[in-house]
């Protein structure tokens, strides 16, 4: 398990109006945050805080790619990930998050980002996870053809009618 300690900013601790912060982001962070969307990837991340009368406005910046499953082959796969995402925190009594703005305990000053990070990654993934036309797995691609619910085969043809099947199609006949 990693550690996600440098993702944690000290709010009141920040000297300047604006600062950055540079995140870079592997199999080992995903494995740490515990994801379940994305499985791996490389990415980095731009966090520029600036702060204004006890507002602090946070900038993300992420870029490059995320390993995902595919939703047809359930293979790995690449998917480029390019997001810009803004978050508004504020000092008050306990952490709240509502929407785009977070609300930090002001006794402790810290924000941890590192879930912030992965969930703007996961809004920047199509929900559809699919291979490039042609790079799917073709042993996967095949059984799925055979199990496939759109193949009719002579079984089904064959077998008999479920008998309360029947009894429904009379129903919905009578109704007309």
């Amino acid at each position: 398990m990693g550690n996600l300690e440098r993702f944690k900013i000290d709010l009141k601790g920040l000297k300047s109006e604006e600062t950055s912060f540079d995140f870079g982001l592997d199999d080992d962070y995903f494995q740490a945050i515990g994801a379940t969307e994305v499985k791996g990837g490389s990415l980095s991340t731009t966090l520029v805080v600036r702060k204004t009368a006890g507002v602090f406005e946070l900038t993300f910046h992420t870029e490059g790619m995320a390993t995902v499953t595919c939703d047809v082959c359930l293979d790995d796969m690449s998917q480029e990930v390019a997001t810009d995402n803004k978050v508004v925190a504020r000092f008050g009594d306990e952490f709240m998050e509502n929407g785009d703005d977070v609300i930090v305990p002001a006794e402790e000053g810290i924000i941890d980002v590192s879930w912030l990070i992965y969930e703007f990654i996961v809004l920047a993934i199509p929900t559809k996870h699919v291979h490039e036309e042609g790079e799917c797995n073709p042993a996967m691609l095949e059984k799925l053809e055979q199990l496939s619910s759109t193949q009719a085969t002579d079984d089904d043809a064959e077998a008999p009618i479920d008998p309360r099947w029947s009894e429904l199609e009379k129903l919905k006949s009578t109704i007309k």
